[in-house]
Order: structure tokens, then C-alpha cells, then sequence
């Protein structure tokens, strides 16, 4: 999306830690840490490639990332990332998001996630058609 609308889509991810996934919330505060240090998406994808989510292997991204640890540590603990993590919480209900992954183009709830429906939803709300 970002290749084919670079002067008009902007991504903003925000984080919902579901309750019933007890790494949830400390892979998302993670993410948030590993972004202090410059390193939040590579953080994030790699939290996803995971086959098992546990401490260990929240802790071993960053090592793997070559994120400075004890910033790191220090960083996950802080009441500055909770209040960020909180803060994506309360968007997250405002916006009546009750699961992830959820879409909205311009604060509008896209139910088809297609490459082709993004485009199309885009399209539609700037008045345009496809590029190709």
C-alpha cells in the first residue's frame, strides 16, 4: 500500500494486548521498548515469526536485535511505555475494536483485507482509481 500511495497513506499501528494471551501485553510493551532504540518494527515482525511466545523468546529478540538490554529491560518496566500501551488500549475501545487485527482507512472499519480491497477503500475515500 505504502509503495503505491506514498504521497497519501500513512500506517499507524496501535497495540490491543488481548487479556486470554498471557504474553500479550509483555510482548507489546517489548515492541514499544525495542522502539526507543530505533528498532520497533523489526521487534514486531520477529514477535510474529515466533512459533512460541514466552519471555525466553521476547528476551532473545532483543539480544538478536542487538538492542543495549538493560535500556531495554528498563525501558519494558517504565511507566512511560505503559502509558503508550494504555493509551492504545483506550483508542482501541473509543474505536469499538474488540480484536486484532482491525483495519480502518480514515477512521472507517475495512472488513475485507485484501491487498485489492485496501486499495479499492483508499481509492474511494481520496477520489481516485488504481494505479497501476
Amino acid at each position: 500500500m505504502l509503495e503505491h500511495n506514498p504521497d497519501t497513506v500513512k500506517i499507524v499501528l496501535k497495540n490491543l494486548p488481548l487479556a486470554m494471551h498471557q504474553f500479550a501485553d509483555p510482548a507489546a510493551r517489548a515492541a514499544l521498548a525495542a522502539g526507543e532504540q530505533g528498532k520497533f518494527w523489526e521487534f514486531h515482525d520477529a514477535l510474529f515469526a515466533l512459533p512460541v511466545l514466552n519471555h525466553e523468546t521476547i528476551d532473545g529478540i532483543a539480544v538478536k536485535l542487538g538492542l543495549k538490554i538493560d535500556q531495554f529491560k528498563s525501558d519494558m518496566a517504565s511507566p512511560k511505555i505503559r502509558q503508550k500501551l494504555n493509551q492504545d488500549i483506550m483508542d482501541a475501545q473509543k474505536a469499538g475494536v474488540s480484536g486484532t487485527p482491525s483495519i480502518f482507512i480514515n477512521g472507517h472499519t475495512l472488513r475485507e483485507r485484501s491487498l485489492e480491497a485496501i486499495q479499492q477503500k483508499i481509492n474511494a475515500i481520496l477520489g481516485t482509481t488504481t494505479k497501476k
